[in-house]
């Protein structure tokens, strides 16, 4: 299973925003772009999608940018990924599909496996805050790994 550059450059940039900006101020997209070493024109597609999924607001004018739409302890990173229509899952077979991701009927033999490591994806991702990834809290187990 692999992440894209969409799901986790939305991710980082978001996290920028709120450490540079949060729901208080806006911060224009080029400095995020600058930090994160981003494409600016990517920040904009990706932003435009959260705008959409009510994660961000845009601010028009002079000191004008982005702002988180919510507080960075509301906004879930599982929240982000979606909104950039990035799904996680770790099968590569279409749910809707009664053929396997080998092409055949049924599904493969460690489909099981693959489902539910998704799904316990999903719900990790969605337990971790904005605030969690600033300030590094992810249940305690990526501070006992660099420690």
């Amino acid at each position: 299973m692999r992440l894209t550059s969409k799901g986790r450059y939305a991710v980082m940039a978001m996290a920028d925003l709120a450490l540079h900006g949060g729901s208080d101020r806006a911060v224009p997209l080029q400095e995020v772009a600058r930090r994160q070493e981003i494409s600016l024109s990517y920040l904009e597609q990706l932003f435009a999608r959260m705008r959409k999924a009510g994660l961000v607001s845009g601010v028009r004018g002079p000191g004008g940018g982005y702002r988180l739409a919510k507080a960075a302890n509301e906004t879930t990173v599982a929240a982000i990924i979606e909104a950039v229509n990035e799904p996680i899952k770790a099968t590569r077979c279409d749910e809707a599909s009664t053929k396997s991701c080998l092409g055949r009927q049924g599904r493969c033999i460690a489909h099981g496996l693959w489902a539910e490591m998704g799904s316990r994806i999903q719900i990790f991702l969605a337990s971790v805050t904005l605030a969690d990834v600033l300030e590094q809290r992810f249940d305690g187990v990526a501070r006992v790994a660099a420690e």
